[in-house]
């Protein structure tokens, strides 16, 4: 299949999976053409029940009294002039002169001759209209003779009733003679009546046919006008949404659908506003923590190189130091927290760089084990750490990033969790997993989605620890820009587990670190707060 056959089955595909979208049960769409529908649907049937009614009873009426009519006018003239005693030939001449009137009825003829005898004549001869076709009903009320007044001047009447036989619509009427004379029976068929009345039944089915599909039509046209507001305030939702703050909708129209436009263009400008605001004031923060960072760094060298000089004199002070016992403490205090404070001035230039997103990695073939045991002999954690690493897994990782790494979790492990503390490392799919074991007490459960948050104190009644509360902040960080993560949880057999999950060659952010030149730092120093020595304490 060609490029241009396969981008025409795609543009097919998505037309057809766009417009059933559009048509799905639960859109506004398909309600509205659904209501039209119905609207339009009952509207047409009502209209079409009426009209069709209305005809019916016009062409029957019309024809019913044209016949009756005519039939009554016979059986004044013709067969009024029958002696009241007529023979059945004389019926028989009579009623078929009668059934070739103007309206074609066949005719039914009942007398009594001389004799007393029943006779009767039909214009259909012997096979033609009987009397057992005429109802019941409609021969008691033709016989019936009714009393003379001055609101009834005749003792007979004309009597008619419409049946059917088969599928075929007859009208059957029935009256005797006044006077004296025979009792006539008239039967007409209305058949082409009825195919009159099918065809104008079909030709308004289809105009309510074409009523529906034009109403239909006319709801989506409608649809498409109301909703395309309604579309487009949608998609700039979701852009905005996205991040794009900038966008605006073009108002047109002085309608509801408009007032919501101009509604959504001032509430995104106003979030534009804030959002800038909001922005302009966290960067601002970032650059004063990252000139305070570096602002310190030039008095902090100066304070290390004396802290320095004061703890090697502190290391020869059972050799004749100078220091008077009454000072020592506050010097070995100063050596402790300038140290400490050169950490934490460490930890935030670091998450500066991140915040930044001027951090990147430099990468190089790692074997694993190596560089976890490098970590562990760099600090002199041999004997406090059991290392369950195969070598020869090998990873394109950036060396410095993962010691940071591997220095704050095993660091933390060692210092809050208790040795001794396991080390092992694995091989799944395409990922290296390292996990960090240790024997201490655990972490609480209300603590653990906190472990890796800035500067998180797990107990507040100890807001000051050895550490800043930002190693493992920095570690995530290391293992983010990685394409990794961490997790921390608590193990079954007791004991904290920090899990390393890290990609065998992920996609490098750059090939140097842009904006870390000359910093020479350690990218974090090992840190994880304040966990504490106890369960309580423990972050």
């Amino acid at each position: 299949m060609t490029e241009e056959h396969q981008g025409g089955s795609r543009g097919w595909t998505a037309a057809r999976k766009g417009f059933w979208s559009g048509l799905r049960f639960t859109s506004l769409r398909l309600r509205l053409v659904l209501v039209f529908g119905l609207v339009a649907l009952t509207a047409a049937v009502s209209a079409s029940g009426i009209a069709y009614w209305l005809n019916r009873e016009a062409v029957l009426t019309r024809t019913q009294d044209a016949v009756l009519r005519d039939f009554e006018q016979e059986m004044q003239n013709r067969a009024g002039a029958l002696s009241e005693h007529p023979t059945q030939d004389e019926l028989q001449h009579t009623a078929g002169q009668m059934a070739n009137s103007s309206q074609r009825f066949g005719v039914l003829l009942v007398a009594e001759d001389a004799d007393g005898d029943t006779v009767y004549g039909s214009s259909g001869g012997l096979g033609g209209f009987a009397l057992a076709d005429v109802p019941e009903s409609l021969r008691t009320a033709v016989n019936k003779e009714q009393k003379v007044n001055s609101a009834n001047k005749h003792p007979y009447h004309l009597y008619w009733q419409r049946v059917t036989e088969g599928d075929t619509p007859y009208l059957v009427a029935g009256t005797r003679v006044i006077g004296g004379g025979p009792t006539g029976y008239m039967l007409k068929s209305l058949e082409p009546e009825a195919k009159d009345l099918n065809s104008l039944a079909w030709s308004l089915g289809i105009a309510t046919t074409l009523a529906l599909l034009g109403s239909a039509l006319l709801a989506q046209a409608l649809a498409t006008t109301v909703l395309k507001p309604v579309h487009r305030l949608g998609v700039a939702a979701r852009r905005l949404g996205e991040g794009r703050l900038d966008t605006r909708l073009r108002v047109s129209g002085t309608d509801e659908l408009a007032d919501l436009s101009r509604t959504f263009n001032s509430a995104a400008e106003n979030l534009e506003k804030r959002v800038a605001d909001m922005a302009g004031r966290e960067q601002a923060s970032r650059r004063f923590v990252a000139d305070m960072s570096h602002e310190l760094r030039t008095p902090l060298t100066a304070l290390t190189a004396v802290t320095e000089v004061l703890e090697e004199e502190l290391e020869f002070e059972g050799e004749g130091g100078s220091f008077d016992p009454m000072v020592e403490p506050a010097v070995r205090l100063v050596v402790s927290e300038t140290r400490r404070l050169n950490d934490l001035v460490e930890n935030l230039m670091e998450v500066t760089r991140f915040d930044a997103g001027t951090a990147r990695l430099v990468l190089d073939d790692v074997d694993v084990a190596d560089q976890i045991t490098a970590c562990i002999d760099a600090r002199a954690w041999l004997d406090a750490v059991d290392l369950d690493a195969e070598r020869g897994i090998h990873a394109r990782l950036d060396p410095r990033r993962l010691d940071v790494i591997l220095a704050n979790l095993i660091g933390n492990a060692l210092k809050h969790g208790g040795s001794p503390v396991r080390v092992s490392v694995a091989r799944a799919d395409d990922e290296i997993v390292i996990r960090v074991r240790d024997h201490g007490p655990g972490i609480p459960e209300d603590v653990l989605p906190h472990v890796f948050d800035r500067f998180y104190k797990a107990s507040a009644s100890r807001p000051r620890s050895e550490g800043s509360g930002l190693g493992l902040s920095i570690a995530l960080e290391n293992a983010h820009i990685h394409g990794g993560g961490i997790t921390a949880e608590n193990s079954p057999e007791g004991g904290a587990v920090f899990v390393l999950r890290l990609p065998q060659d992920p996609s490098p952010a750059a090939d140097d670190e842009a904006g870390d030149a000359g910093d020479g730092g350690s990218g974090g120093a090992p840190d994880d707060g304040d966990r504490g020595k106890d369960a309580k304490g423990r972050a």
